[in-house]
Formats: C-alpha cells, sequence, structure tokens
C-alpha cells in the first residue's frame, strides 16, 4: 500500500513538473522582453509580487487580460502560489487566442527563476 501511495504521488509531482516551462527557456525569454503575470487573488499580490509583474487574479482574467495585453504573440509567463491556478489561467490564455502562455509555476519557484538563482 505505501508503494502504491509513494508511486501516485511520485506520478503527480512528475506530471507537474512537465507542465511547467523550464527555468531556462523562461529566463531566455524574459531577456527577450516576456511580461510576467501574477494570477494570484490583490491581497496575495500586496503580501509580496516579483518586480514588474503584472497582478490579473484569475478570476478577472477574460475581462482584464485584453486591456493589459493586446498582442497574442506577447510572451507571458504565468505563476500563482503553488502553479495550479497559472495552469488553468495558461488553458484559459490559450483558449483567448494567446499563442505564448507558460507556466511558471509557484511563487518561489518563479522567484528563483526572475532572479537568477539555480534551481528548477
Amino acid at each position: 500500500m505505501i508503494l502504491i501511495v509513494a508511486g501516485a504521488i511520485a506520478a503527480v509531482l512528475i506530471f507537474r513538473r512537465l507542465l511547467f516551462i523550464s527555468p531556462d527557456t523562461a529566463r531566455k525569454y524574459l531577456q527577450q522582453g516576456a511580461r510576467v503575470v501574477d494570477v494570484r487573488e490583490p491581497g496575495e499580490y500586496r503580501a509580496g509580487h516579483l518586480p514588474n509583474a503584472v497582478n490579473i487574479p484569475l478570476g478577472e482574467l477574460q475581462r482584464s487580460l485584453p486591456r493589459h495585453d493586446k498582442d497574442k504573440n506577447q510572451v507571458l509567463l504565468l505563476h500563482c502560489v503553488s502553479g495550479t491556478r497559472s495552469e488553468i489561467a495558461r488553458k484559459l490564455m490559450k483558449n483567448m487566442g494567446h499563442q505564448n502562455v507558460f507556466n511558471l509555476g509557484s511563487y518561489r519557484r518563479a522567484e528563483k527563476i526572475v532572479s537568477g538563482q539555480p534551481g528548477r
């Protein structure tokens, strides 16, 4: 039973890792002018956010995104607390016609990538 649970947890972690853009690719996009979009709630954003990140909460994405990003080819790097909301936002944005939308994952992971710290 323990092996089954451990295997299931490992599978979920590996699957989630595949959903996130690699740190090297994200850094390359950042150097080329990609925008960082924080899809957390305003209170979460006010408590701490990445430099130059724009806050568009997941629940307001369809209404607010057109004001922020009219260019549907602009590279957008999304993050939230864990990577779950940013993955939902990525799929929603793709359905809205945005071509270059990627999930940075969690706030901590995004912070390391944006600041150039080593790690995944």
